[in-house]
């Protein structure tokens, strides 16, 4: 079989019109009799054949994407145990839940848990009786836990949210440190490395620490095309707001804030405005946080007002919205907070305000963190790449699937596409602005740069020569701050290229030589602000994936009063029943004996003897 695939350094980058290596006929049995699916997704074919083959795998995958699937399906095709390292309880619990009504023996050891009820569940994992053993970092990584383990036959080693062991990453946490050690304790074990958030630099920092460099890293491309982004600068965030919010009524969102205060003052606005808001942020009581969360996940049509805390692990399908009160730390945080919108595919808005004081506050964090120097220095080299999105002229989805280097043409989704802002002319300042860049060896950062094209006077230009460049003065027109948004402006537009890694230098992408050499023009946005885009405003529900008639409409939301009940009744959240598809295919297709439900989607052998009855029982009172 031919496959159209394409290297960087270690890299191995799949995109989803490409064609999949086929895996092994147990591997699609397992999808089909376990899961009910008939096909794997675009980029989990190949993660799971690697990973059957033996090989260290990382796996860069959106939001939504199935990411468990690629290491739970080797699990169950191997022998032995496969270990499943997770940051969150919450998140290991869900999991655990969905794949034992799969019929799959999988289980978690936890400190959420009773000592007696851990106990147990060891006792089952020495005897062989469980599959999947879902750990946290920190339990893990004790000696005595180590030492049990290496007495076990262990299959696979799957690290789920992977970019929290990379300090390049959005989100390091220190007890992800210490899983460097487990390619040397579990030696010829295969370790895959999982995440949705991981730019370059992150990518290649995960693989060596993990195994080596030793392994493959697929990439199987950052796009959610079916969310649309918006940006536009503050002005009044409450009005903003509940603009964004007036056809929202009854759909289920997150409205992040920068501090715990805003948090609960957003969360009261809202619910005097007769909308159904909760509060999260760290400081509450943890009692409250769980029953606010549990509120938002079993219930429909609920805003989760909150800080960062809220966020990871979060796996609630029909989110339809995430609004940014404040500009997130980073392009990485950001792509990850956005992406737990629209996970079951149907149409999503994400709306992010922003203005100085944000840039300000968030320069501020970065200093006061402490840490490295050059940890600082990234950290603000990162925060200028995401304000250049915030202030792009041109496609929003370009922008930010530039910074993961993957590229598009203007995606006809976004705020900037739909509502196309007034631009001005800049080639000629860009052209100076590439000249400087050039003749200074592509090496200096955007404060020198904007010294040299305006005339200034200090040592640093003295001692390089750089005022004897013809660069020098050639932007004396132009004001200090119009230089730094031409230049992030050029870098959100895929012309310049910011050195993350290292001190923030501006260099020339090959767009930029074309630009550079007269053979192409740049526009740039005066004004960062931004209208509500059109689209946003006259925004209506979303629709399903599934033409369906009123009688149909009314049989799905029987379903899913019943896919309620049943979940409230086992303590987990719905879509561990089944997911809306699964539904939309009942309401659509009507199965009306066992055999023909075992063909809806996501039905596998566990759950057609499960919930069979119970679904086929609704779906013949409204036939």
């Amino acid at each position: 079989m031919r496959c159209h695939w394409f290297y960087l350094p270690n890299v191995l980058f799949i995109l989803p019109h490409m064609t999949p290596q086929p895996a092994s006929s147990h591997a699609l049995e397992i999808l089909k009799d376990v899961f009910g699916y008939d096909r794997f997704r675009p980029g989990q074919e190949e993660v799971v054949s690697a990973l059957i083959a033996g090989e260290n795998v990382l796996a860069v995958m959106p939001t939504g994407a199935g990411k468990s699937m690629c290491f739970q399906i080797p699990a169950l095709v191997h022998g032995g145990v496969a270990l499943v390292v997770s940051p969150l309880v919450a998140l290991m619990e869900d999991q655990v839940a969905a794949l034992k009504l799969a019929g799959v023996a999988a289980d978690t050891i936890n400190g959420s848990r009773e000592r007696e009820t851990n106990v147990a569940t060891w006792q089952k994992v020495v005897a062989g009786h469980i599959k999947i053993l879902y750990l946290a970092p920190e339990r893990l990584m004790t000696e005595r836990m180590l030492n049990a383990l290496a007495r076990l036959p262990i299959s696979l080693i799957a690290i789920d949210e992977a970019h929290c062991i990379s300090r390049w990453g959005p989100a390091f946490r220190p007890e992800y440190e210490g899983l460097k050690r487990l390619q040397s304790l579990f030696p010829g074990v295969p370790i895959t490395a999982l995440t949705a958030t991981a730019d370059e630099t992150t990518r290649n920092d995960i693989a060596a620490k993990l195994f080596g460099g030793e392994g493959r890293i697929f990439v199987s491309g950052f796009d959610r095309p079916n969310i649309c982004m918006a940006v536009e600068m503050r002005s009044d965030w409450k009005r903003q707001l509940l603009g964004f919010l007036k056809n929202r009524q009854g759909e289920s969102g997150i409205v992040y804030c920068l501090s715990r205060k805003k948090t609960e003052t957003t969360a009261a606005f809202l619910n005097d405005q007769g909308l159904r808001a909760y509060a999260y942020h760290a400081g509450l009581d943890k009692d409250q946080r769980a029953r606010n969360q549990e509120t938002f996940m079993s219930e429909p049509g609920v805003v989760m007002v909150a800080t960062i805390a809220f966020g990871m692990g979060i796996n609630k399908p029909d989110l339809r919205f995430v609004f940014h009160t404040d500009l997130p730390g980073n392009m990485e945080a950001y792509y990850q907070e956005i992406g737990r919108a629209g996970r079951d595919g149907l149409p999503a808005d994400v709306h992010m305000l922003y203005g100085l004081d944000d840039i300000r506050m968030r320069r501020m964090f970065i200093d006061q963190e402490g840490g490295e120097e050059d940890h600082r220095r990234r950290e603000h080299k990162r925060l200028d790449t995401l304000i250049a999105y915030c202030e792009s002229p041109e496609c929003r989805r370009r922008a930010l699937l530039a910074y993961f280097g993957e590229y598009i043409k203007p995606c006809g989704n976004c705020d900037v596409c739909i509502d196309p802002p007034k631009v001005v002319d800049g080639t000629i300042a860009a052209q100076n602005a590439l000249s400087a860049i050039d003749l200074t060896g592509q090496v200096f950062g955007a404060a020198h740069l904007i010294d040299v094209l305006r005339g200034g006077s200090n040592e640093k230009i003295r001692k390089f020569g750089h005022d004897r460049l013809s660069a020098y003065g050639a932007g004396d027109n132009i004001s200090r701050d119009q230089w730094r948004s031409i230049l992030r402006q050029m870098v959100a537009a895929g012309y310049l290229v910011i050195d993350i890694k290292g001190y923030g230098g501006l260099s020339i992408s090959e767009q930029g030589n074309v630009l550079f050499r007269g053979g192409d023009t740049f526009r740039y946005r005066q004004e960062a602000a931004s209208a509500v885009s059109k689209k946003s405003a006259s925004r209506k529900p979303p629709a399903a994936d599934v033409d369906l008639s009123a009688t149909d409409a009314t049989l799905l939301e029987a379903l899913k009063e019943l896919r309620r009940t049943l979940a409230k009744g086992r303590g987990v959240p719905a879509y561990v029943i089944f997911a809306d598809r699964s539904l939309a295919d009942m309401a659509l297709n009507r199965p009306g004996s066992e055999a023909e439900f075992a063909n809806v989607h996501g039905v596998g052998a566990a759950k057609l003897e499960k919930f069979s009855a119970a679904f086929l029982a609704v779906i013949a009172e409204h036939t």
